[in-house]
């Protein structure tokens, strides 16, 4: 288990990454990453004190090693994957989405079903047992861009004018690929150690040289990241506590002939090999439960805040604003059920995971994108304008000849203006600063376009036997008034 400090020095390689038309020399003490840096290196400090109970023996290495990226293979082990993955995110209170465990949780998916990344063309298992292995020894936190550039949502990458504008294999070498190209949207990677590149979005059979999936150091020659504005910069922690801490940047990856040996390929030029790392193995639901632990976090510290404003306002007891926060406790509840409800009916698969039951997670991610909205507006009515009339910055708290007039009349009974400012200040980082808008988009469009969420809850909710339970009902009665048992096909 690697501690905080190890893992910021591992970040101090030649990485190029370019921010406001300049590269950045050093992520660990540019002030757009060095924030959420050390709330990296917290989490892996967090990960190594046996106080915490993340670390679990790993059978691949013999070792102790951090259970978030352990293959679950007991209903036990997935109740301690949860509770590992629930004291990560309740350090960053959920805002932190691209945390190391999220990746880390596909990656132990793909180890635990071999025989999926093998093909007659080529055997790549062990580089996915290996990598593996590696993950488990060496601690390591991979981010993942899996998205194509948005050129055309009409077409396919073999369609698009230009070639290899998606990422893919332009040479293949009796040691490795060559790739080039570009991926989107690498959260955190700025900050990682390694990549997961690969494409989540169905292809077709033209699309052959673009379906690879492979592990890539950040600082490798010919990898280039471009990120977004930053906001950790935007001021200071008083006056934006979530943007100053938890912005963990995105950014589009580019490989300009980017060498990656076997060892480091999972998939190669194979598209019906993408979709199987993903679902045949059980990547996918694995890794989406826990971005729904996170997920529940989050809402339950947003339902603080909100119950917090009441507080300080005072009026917590009026029936209508406890009905606003009684529907913000069912919205988080319902998100939490989901995930305790996966976990109760797993079952393990064909190689011993125990898989977190699909229909329970994609039931509530298939809702993110319309309940995450739902629960930032019942937090601005609650905040109402108490979130603009605020000084504007935390300078005027210092300034004697301002600071009077705040302590009279930006206060409520029983709670200073400066702890008044500081609430409300953050609940603007949660619902107005430029973080937030960020948290805004990648809730609602965590798991793709609405169609595609709705869909994973679509296929695995099980409307065949929900059809013949209608069926059996409807043929235990006739027009002529008869009626039969009208039990159940089950």
């Amino acid at each position: 288990m690697r501690t905080g400090a190890e893992y910021l020095t591992a970040l101090k390689d030649a990485r190029e990454i370019y921010l406001d038309g300049e590269r950045v020399a050093d992520v660990t003490d540019h002030p757009a990453f060095a924030p959420i840096a050390a709330t990296m290196a917290e989490l892996f400090d967090l990960a190594a004190d046996p106080a915490n109970k993340m670390t679990s023996h790993a059978p691949e290495t013999g070792a102790e090693a951090n259970l978030v990226f352990t293959i679950p293979r007991s209903r036990d082990d997935l109740a301690a994957r949860r509770h590992a993955i629930e004291t990560w995110a309740r350090h960053t209170h959920g805002w932190v989405g691209r945390s190391p465990d999220h990746v880390g949780s596909f990656l132990a998916a793909f180890a635990s079903s071999p025989e999926s990344f093998t093909t007659e063309r080529r055997d790549l298992s062990a580089s996915v047992t290996g990598y593996h292995r590696r993950l488990l020894e060496e601690d390591l936190y991979v981010s993942y861009a899996i998205i194509p550039p948005q050129v055309s949502r009409a077409t396919t990458a073999h369609a698009w004018e230009g070639d290899f504008i998606q990422a893919g294999v332009v040479e293949e070498r009796p040691d490795g690929i060559v790739v080039r190209g570009a991926q989107m949207l690498a959260t955190g990677a700025a900050v990682a150690d390694e990549i997961f590149i690969s494409c989540i979005k169905p292809l077709t059979a033209d699309d052959r040289d673009f379906a690879v999936g492979f592990t890539v150091p950040v600082s490798a020659d010919g990898l280039k990241l471009y990120c977004r504005r930053p906001y950790a910069t935007t001021g200071s922690p008083y006056d934006y506590p979530l943007s100053t801490r938890y912005d963990e940047t995105d950014a589009l990856v580019v490989l300009d002939d980017v060498f990656v040996p076997w060892e480091r390929v999972f998939v190669d030029r194979d598209v019906d090999g993408l979709r199987r790392q993903f679902f045949t193995t059980g990547a996918h639901v694995l890794g989406n439960w826990q971005a729904q632990i996170r997920f529940t976090v989050k809402l339950r510290f947003i339902a603080g805040l909100a119950g917090k404003i009441a507080d300080v306002n005072g009026v917590g007891r009026i029936p209508g604003v406890q009905e606003k926060l009684g529907e913000l406790a069912g919205l988080a509840s319902l998100v939490e059920s989901a995930v305790l409800a996966a976990e109760y009916r797993a079952a393990p698969d064909g190689n011993g995971m125990w898989r977190p039951d699909a229909r329970a997670v994609y039931g509530a991610m298939g809702l993110q994108a319309e309940l995450y909205p739902r629960v930032l507006a019942i937090l601005r009515d609650l905040a109402g304008g108490g979130v603009l009339q605020l000084p504007s910055s935390v300078a005027d708290l210092h300034n004697p000849a301002i600071r009077a007039d705040i302590d009279r009349y930006v206060q409520s009974p029983g709670v200073e203006a400066v702890q008044r400012v500081k609430l409300f200040k953050l609940v603007w980082d949660a619902i107005g600063s430029e973080f937030a808008g960020r948290h805004h988009q990648y809730e609602m469009f965590y798991a793709g376009a609405p169609f595609v969420a709705k869909g994973y809850a679509y296929r695995n909710f099980g409307y065949d036997q929900a059809i013949a339970d209608v069926d059996a009902f409807l043929a235990g009665y006739t027009d002529t008034g008869k009626t039969g048992t009208g039990t159940s096909a089950a």
